[in-house]
């Protein structure tokens, strides 16, 4: 295994474990996988091997809940990670607009990362904004009542 968690997120799944029973030392898999993902990217099988050492059990049923939750990457992402929603809501009030002003500005689809790995596109289920249809998260903040002119001016604050 070449991951290991940082001494400081080791630190935090030590407290992390504090708030499971001692005997369910798996329950504590997904915030272990959060932790990981933030310090490595993404959940990669050395990541999936560690985890699975930590919390006692198979580096299978680790990958399982990697595979089943969306919010983890089995591959490397883009230093950001831009959702744009695409369920009904956001898409009667032009999500479809504003996934193609990014495709083009990025120069790339969807579900793909830009060539210089800053910013990885994706097209995600609701995003529990519907009043500001349509929406995009960027990492974890949410930016809703989008045109293209306010995709542009948050694209490019990115550093």
């Amino acid at each position: 295994m070449s991951f290991e968690y940082t001494p400081e997120n080791l630190a935090t799944f030590e407290e992390l474990v504090t708030h499971y029973p001692d005997h369910y030392r798996r329950a504590v898999t997904l915030p272990a996988l959060h932790l990981a993902q933030r310090q490595n990217g993404w959940c990669s099988p050395d990541v999936m091997e560690y985890i699975a050492a930590l919390v006692g059990t198979s580096p299978a049923q680790v990958r399982d809940v990697v595979t089943f939750y969306p919010m983890f990457f089995e591959e490397p992402v883009g230093k950001y990670i831009v959702r744009v929603c695409h369920t009904l809501p956001c898409d009667l009030c032009g999500c479809a607009k504003i996934k193609d002003h990014l495709t083009e500005k990025l120069g790339v689809g969807m579900e793909a990362t830009t060539e210089d790995g800053k910013i990885t596109l994706l097209s995600t289920e609701c995003l529990a904004a519907c009043d500001q249809a349509p929406v995009m998260m960027i990492d974890d903040d949410l930016h809703g009542l989008l045109t293209p002119e306010k995709v542009d001016e948050l694209i490019d604050g990115l550093e």
